[in-house]
């Protein structure tokens, strides 16, 4: 028995001319403006000599194509818009890769060597101010006090070094020459930042940001997200997250 062919049509050999074919389409079935002027004009053709169309109502319909036409050519022009504020803004961007950012956090990553910089930002003067640099395991590594300071931001630069003062080897301190103790270094990591203050007589713990370098940027979708900075230690971070350049 012969295999029957499904993909042929009995019905195509029955046509005398080419075989009619089906206009492809955009898929988006939307009507452009040439569609509504010709609807207009066959409405124009055939409408009843008795009752032609008014005028009023012709400039109405006229008004209401060249109403959409222009919003939809705002849509395409905002939308090129939208593109061109993104590429400037991805420009600007670009330039804060490798600058050092101020972003509100407590993590700072210290690298064995390089000083970090914190800052606490202070809604009023401020007494007894209390400072603790803790590392992964909540253990306090740095500890200081400072007298007061007054409202607004205060740097806190950290060099890394510990509470914990070096020994020698006969069990006694170490002092530099200038008879400065020296203190241990603490090791790579990451460490949290804490800041309490005596505000108008109450104790309150202090919101905290650090300086860290923008080590890359991440274009957005356009939709979900926009740009965003990756900063080192901190992940990413929107352009309004920035409190500060460092310069």
């Amino acid at each position: 028995m012969s295999k029957v062919d499904n993909t042929t049509n009995p019905l195509d050999s029955m046509y005398w001319g080419d075989k009619p074919t089906t206009p492809e389409s955009d898929g988006n079935g939307a009507l452009t403006q040439s569609d509504f002027f010709a609807l207009l004009t066959q409405q124009l053709a055939y409408q009843d000599p008795t009752k032609p169309v008014e005028n009023n109502e012709m400039i109405a319909q006229m008004t209401s194509f060249t109403m959409a036409d222009g919003i939809s050519q705002l849509n395409t022009n905002f939308k090129d818009f939208a593109t061109t504020m993104n590429s400037s803004q991805a420009l600007q961007a670009s330039s804060l890769v490798g600058q050092y950012v101020l972003v509100k956090a407590d993590d700072m990553v210290f690298d064995g060597k390089n000083e970090v910089v914190a800052s606490a930002n202070f809604p009023e003067d401020a007494t007894n101010i209390k400072v603790q640099i803790k590392n992964a395991d909540g253990v306090v590594v740095r500890s200081a006090t400072i007298e007061k300071a007054d409202a607004g931001r205060l740097q806190l630069p950290w060099d890394g070094t510990t509470d914990t003062q070096v020994l020698n080897e006969d069990g006694t301190p170490k002092v530099d020459d200038k008879g400065n103790p020296v203190m241990e270094l603490a090791k790579a990591g990451v460490y949290t930042i804490s800041v309490e203050a005596s505000i108008a007589g109450k104790n309150e713990a202090i919101v905290t940001s650090v300086y860290s370098p923008v080590t890359s940027i991440t274009l957005g979708n356009g939709t979900t997200q926009g740009l965003l900075l990756n900063v080192y230690g901190q992940g990413q971070k929107k352009l309004s997250d920035i409190e500060e350049i460092a310069t």
